[in-house]
């Protein structure tokens, strides 16, 4: 193992990532907040705007982590005309299977090597919009938050669907139709559930909710001209998980994504009719996951018109960004730990210690978080949910 290697695998490296993305993070959260009671009430899509780059910059930093610290990849297929016309040039509601630690995470490296990174928002559980940094970044860029509570949630959808599509630049809403990830105890109670309703067994994914989704197609239409279903998998003899802990031991991870686009028209307008496409979807996405498991190709077994594989490089402003930042950030802090030192001013020093205490606490939570077996208990019981 190279000393390079055995660097990033120390805590203390860990530990400096995690107060370069709390401490700008914050920064960001704070600028947010000027811009949110300044500038939104007088010039909204300046404020729109300002807001891609904010969230861009924070963001980014876990680009930086996947791409320049950890050498990850994600192969991409999307038909070549569909890439070359529509990608990162219009609105898109994204379908992604829920399935590992780091999905969302390759969605992202996907998004920014189109440029629409800083505009990628998600359907998101309320509670996220109280957590410091990424729930308040979320918050301002104003994701679309649901209570868990249908009647509420058709209400919200309705009117932040306007709100999310105003932006002046593309933006990719990200729906999880399967209502959370992909365990093997949810996976039992969603077959059983599709068992006794006569519906097709998945054996990759768990039976799609259709509320959300059918609720957003009428606020969808003529603002977003495209769904773009995605398709990811990780090899399952792997080297290396997929998960967030590798990323931040410096292993890369190698993840497959196979991307395509329908057409918004495609879907019908009648709600039944509209359920009963996106079941249908997640059958063709159950198929496709497993022709990758069992063939390494997403094609030979799907059905599905074979597209050409892209590796798009990594980009340069991912990694300007993360040093910027990490400057700036442990700089403040040492200096800010050495005057307290030399100063002999024990509160300040008390106070400051405690702040990197909760960063690192901080850290080792929401890697937890992400973690398959701390997944929330959201859909272990299909039959009730549904």
């Amino acid at each position: 193992m190279s000393s390079l290697e055995k660097l990033k695998q120390q805590r203390l490296t860990h530990f400096c990532i995690a107060i370069t993305f709390f401490t700008s993070g914050l920064i960001i959260n704070f600028v947010q907040l000027i811009l949110h009671l300044l500038l939104k009430p007088i010039n909204k899509r300046l404020f729109r705007r300002l807001m891609y780059y904010l969230c861009y910059s924070l963001y980014s930093q876990l680009i930086f982590v996947a791409d320049w610290y950890s050498n990850s990849k994600v192969h991409v297929w999307m038909d070549a005309e569909d890439e070359k016309k529509y990608a990162g040039k219009e609105n898109v509601l994204l379908i992604m299977n829920h399935s590992y630690e780091i999905d969302w995470l390759a969605g992202w490296m996907f998004t920014e090597k189109v440029g629409v990174l800083g505009n990628c928002k998600a359907y998101a559980k309320k509670v996220i919009s109280y957590l410091p940094v990424i729930g308040w970044a979320w918050k301002f860029a104003e994701f679309v938050f649901l209570e868990r509570s249908f009647d509420k949630d058709r209400e919200i959808i309705a009117h932040q669907l306007k709100e999310v599509y105003a932006y002046p630049d593309p933006t990719w809403l990200l729906l999880n139709a399967e209502g959370t990830r992909f365990t093997e105890k949810k996976h039992e109670a969603s077959v059983k559930f599709a068992q006794e309703r006569g519906m097709v067994v998945l054996k990759h994914h768990l039976i799609p909710r259709t509320k959300g989704f059918t609720a957003s197609l009428e606020s969808l239409r003529g603002r977003c001209p495209a769904i773009y279903d995605i398709n990811l998998a990780f090899k399952k003899d792997a080297v290396n998980p997929p998960t967030i802990s590798t990323l931040l031991n410096g292993k890369p991870v190698e993840g497959f994504m196979l991307v395509r686009r329908i057409p918004l028209d495609n879907v019908p307008a009648d709600e039944e009719k509209a359920a009963a496409w996106l079941q249908n979807l997640f059958v063709e996405k159950d198929k496709i996951i497993d022709s990758f498991h069992s063939t390494g190709s997403f094609f030979k077994t799907s059905g599905i018109k074979e597209t050409a594989c892209k590796q798009y490089p990594k980009r340069l402003c991912s990694l300007i960004n993360f040093a910027v930042w990490a400057v700036f950030s442990v700089s403040l802090v040492m200096y800010y730990l050495l005057s307290a030192l030399i100063l002999k001013n024990w509160i300040a020093l008390s106070i400051a210690l405690a702040v990197l205490v909760a960063f690192y606490v901080f850290m080792v939570k929401a890697i937890n978080m992400s973690k398959i077996s701390k997944a929330s208990n959201y859909g272990s019981d299909v039959k009730k949910s549904k």
